[in-house]
């Protein structure tokens, strides 16, 4: 990572205060970022930022508070980010969930879907024009090589709902990035890039399972940052778009990933689950597969 590459740029991080996303805010701060940390919990998030200042050495380090199960408090986060900022120039959809007892959201969606997929769904397309408006500008969305085992159930996910358990996880993960490959594919030739990423197996909170049987082939929070961080700043990646990467390399995602009439049904079914337009970003007439 080149100190300076990001001088003038600001950032944005969901799930910033612990595992990856306290280390992708590390990383883009040492780059002359501006970084907006998203957090739930003012103590814990105030504990992260005071940690990466003295780590880092920048004070340009903000904390904005949501809980990306609400939908009102996505809104009420977007609002508050066009409100208080004059630019957005990337944004790290990181937050992830993987609940073992499934539970729902004060929406009613199930946690796992509401946080992994619907939050991120509703807050890039609040965001958009904001991001647009600061391109060149990029989008990066943290998927998992758990989406090759998932399935999208239209009938479902119009119930807010993903199925049990890990398929719930999995199923989410490749929501995640059918809506990454559909959103570069509506904004192409914006300035914006859209792309998704696997972050490797890391040891972090999310993983609320016994691992002393999985912790020795597990990786750090700062390595699984590596491939967020490259997406952010790599200036050979400023025309990529609509692709997934896993170790800093690009990769095929699932076949079901590809399917464009499928990605056009979520994207409308998404639409009606959050309360947004339907043509909340026009669909391009016609497109490549990416």
């Amino acid at each position: 990572m080149s100190a300076g590459v990001l001088e003038g740029k600001t950032c944005l991080v969901t799930g910033a205060n612990s595992g990856i996303g306290k280390e992708t805010v590390v990383g883009l701060s040492r780059m002359g970022a501006r970084v907006i940390m998203v957090c739930r919990n003012r103590e814990r998030g105030e504990a992260a930022r005071n940690d990466i200042i003295r780590k880092t050495g920048s004070s340009a380090i903000e904390l904005l508070l949501c809980d990306l199960s609400s939908l009102a408090q996505v809104r009420k986060l977007a609002d508050e980010v066009r409100d208080r900022y004059d630019a957005l120039h990337v944004l790290v959809n990181n937050a992830g969930s993987f609940s073992l007892g499934g539970g729902t959201t004060v929406d009613g969606f199930e946690t796992t879907l509401a946080v992994n997929y619907l939050a991120p769904f509703l807050l890039t397309n609040l965001l958009l024009g904001f991001v647009t408006a600061s391109s060149p500008s990029r989008i990066i969305n943290v998927s998992s090589a758990g989406h090759y085992g998932g399935e999208i159930d239209l009938n479902q996910i119009t119930r807010g709902r993903a199925g049990a358990l890990m398929s719930a996880y999995s199923n989410s993960k490749l929501a995640l990035v059918m809506f990454t490959y559909e959103l570069a594919r509506r904004v192409r030739g914006s300035g914006v890039t859209v792309n998704c990423l696997h972050p490797g197996m890391v040891a972090t909170r999310i993983w609320r399972l016994p691992t002393f049987l999985t912790r020795p082939f597990m990786i750090s929070a700062k390595s699984g940052a590596e491939t967020t961080l490259y997406l952010a700043s790599s200036p050979e990646l400023e025309s990529s778009t609509g692709r997934y990467f896993d170790n800093k390399k690009e990769k095929r995602s699932s076949i079901e990933s590809y399917d464009e009439e499928r990605a056009k049904l979520l994207w409308d079914a998404t639409c009606k689950l959050v309360g947004l337009p339907r043509l909340a970003v026009k669909a391009p007439q016609s497109s490549n597969s990416p």
